[in-house]
């Protein structure tokens, strides 16, 4: 067990609900990150153009790609029989027949795969392993309607349908399969690892518990009372869809930045909402991307991640998060928790958004390595 210190060198469109009593530890909770679609195509999502170019520093490369990796979009049911859409990235200097480790990468909440998950995917497969970069159910090109749904059950599930798809590949060692979950990912990874042993090892990066950021807002900021509105305000709101009203949808970043705008607020809209990250997948518009349905969200609150979290024990976990990441919490409390054969590392200088796609910070040598000694 162990805590390191990294150091780097150099359906239709209606309207947002009001903030209201969902206070911005909420907000935040709700949307990691954002995309939806309308599509079940596996096309790829790209960036938009004509927005601001957002804050490039650090080595920001959201949209990387490598000549030295051959990436192709792929779709597999889940076991729900949905299609999940994600991209597989095999190094190309793979010998033939050869068979490697390889990971499932999961993208922040309410994102896409071409959001920071195939950035990672890209870097790891640099790395000689075979990797899938995925969309979860209800985002992107995957199944699931009404699009932005909240369902943290079915989330999980695709994860382990992508070690089902992994475990079918040639170029796969069927046993020498890992799991990354990114922001709101991470909790997703963890639940499915509880269940799915065929997850060898786990790495999170700004991890985010949905369930207890929904609860209990960032720092157990949101009382009892605010909570019960939040949850009546939710059970309103399915009356009214129930009944043929326009979906409503909570959370996520906000369009326009104010002289009021939060920290938290600035940071997901410099990726979101710049060229820097913003992705609309085909048949979407970027009106919802990073907002869940109103009616849905609180389906978090029954989510429980980190209960029975040192089952997955003896297999590895590996916990990375920023030192000023407003996430930070839900990484330290995960590795208290979480049983033997455990590391958090806290990279100096990062925030929660700079681990999507700041080259420069994100410390792929310890995720190299990580995976190398545990997927060996």
């Amino acid at each position: 067990m162990t805590t390191t210190i990294v150091r780097r060198q150099s359906r239709r469109w209606t309207r947002i609900a009001g903030a209201g009593v969902a206070t911005l530890a909420v907000l935040a909770a709700s949307a990691c990150s954002g995309a939806d679609s309308t599509t079940t195509s596996a096309a790829p999502a790209t960036p938009i153009a004509g927005l601001a170019t957002g804050d490039l520093s650090r080595g920001a490369d959201n949209f990387y790609t490598s000549d030295q990796v051959t990436t192709t979009p792929v779709t597999f049911k889940n076991q729900y029989q949905m299609d999940v859409t994600a991209n597989l990235f095999v190094p190309k200097n793979l010998a033939p027949g050869a068979r490697a480790a390889a990971m499932v990468v999961g993208h922040p909440m309410g994102a896409v795969k071409e959001q920071s998950a195939n950035l990672y995917a890209t870097k790891m497969a640099e790395q000689g392993f075979v990797t899938l970069a995925l969309d979860t159910a209800f985002w992107g090109g995957s199944d699931g309607n009404p699009r932005n749904a909240v369902a943290p059950d079915i989330y999980t599930e695709t994860f382990s349908a992508g070690v089902d798809y992994l475990r079918t590949q040639d170029t796969v060692d069927p046993e020498r399969i890992g799991a990354l979950g990114i922001c709101g990912s991470g909790s997703f990874v963890i639940s499915a690892a509880k269940i799915d042993p065929r997850i060898k090892a786990v790495a999170t990066v700004s991890m985010y518990d949905m369930g207890a950021a929904n609860r209990n807002g960032l720092g157990h900021s949101v009382t009892a009372e605010q909570r019960q509105q939040i949850i009546a305000q939710a059970a309103a709101q399915r009356d009214v869809e129930f009944r043929g009203g326009p979906t409503e949808y909570t959370g996520g970043t906000v369009h326009e930045l104010t002289a009021e705008s939060t920290p938290v607020e600035r940071e997901f809209y410099d990726f979101y909402r710049t060229a820097r990250g913003a992705v609309t997948p085909e048949g979407a518009t970027a009106d919802t991307t990073t907002h869940p349905t109103l009616s849905s969200n609180t389906k978090f609150m029954n989510f429980y991640p980190f209960n029975d979290i040192e089952t997955i024990s003896p297999r590895p976990m590996l916990f990375i998060t920023g030192e000023n990441a407003h996430s930070r919490e839900f990484s330290e409390e995960a590795y208290r928790l979480a049983g033997d054969r455990k590391e958090l590392v806290i990279v100096p200088g990062a925030g929660h958004v700079d681990l999507y796609d700041r080259t420069d910070l994100i410390p792929f040598d310890k995720l190299t390595s990580f995976y190398t000694q545990n997927l060996a």
